[in-house]
C-alpha cells in the first residue's frame, strides 16, 4: 500500500483530533475478540470449509481438544461462529462462520500476507 493510501485509510479510521484513549481501546477489544494462539487459526479453518470439530481439531497442529472446545464457546458468545446441532443419530454439531466473522477476512489476508513477509525477512538475515 503506497503512503497516500495508507494516509487516506487513517483518516477514514482515526478521530480528529485524535484521541489515543479511544484508539488503544478499540485495538484492545480487538485483541480481546481474536487475540491468541488459536482464534484466527480456528476462523481460517472454519473459513476453508472444516465445519466440524475433529476436522477443525485435525487442521490445527498443536491444538487441544480442551482449547478447542473452550475456544468455539468464546467465539460463539462473541457472535464469530455458529454453532448447529443436527439431530441425526448420532447427534452432529456443525460450526460455521457468521456474517460478523467474515467481517475481518481482509483483516486476515493481510495477517497471512504481513506473515509471509516477515518469515522471508527473517529467513534473509539468517541466512
Amino acid at each position: 500500500m503506497k503512503q497516500k493510501e495508507r494516509l487516506e485509510k487513517a483518516k477514514e479510521v482515526l478521530s480528529n483530533p485524535r484521541n489515543q484513549q479511544k484508539e488503544i481501546q478499540a485495538l484492545q477489544d480487538t485483541i480481546y475478540v481474536i487475540g491468541g494462539k488459536w482464534k484466527l487459526p480456528i476462523i481460517n479453518s472454519i473459513c476453508n470449509g472444516n465445519r466440524r470439530f475433529r476436522e477443525i481439531e485435525r487442521n490445527i497442529p498443536g491444538i487441544t481438544t480442551r482449547m478447542l472446545s473452550r475456544e468455539l464457546k468464546e467465539m460463539e458468545a462473541n457472535h464469530l461462529i455458529r454453532r448447529t446441532v443436527k439431530p441425526a443419530s448420532p447427534v452432529s454439531v456443525e460450526y460455521t462462520a457468521t456474517s460478523y466473522c467474515q467481517s475481518f477476512g481482509d483483516i486476515i489476508l493481510e495477517m497471512i500476507r504481513w506473515g509471509k513477509a516477515h518469515r522471508e525477512k527473517i529467513k534473509q538475515h539468517v541466512s
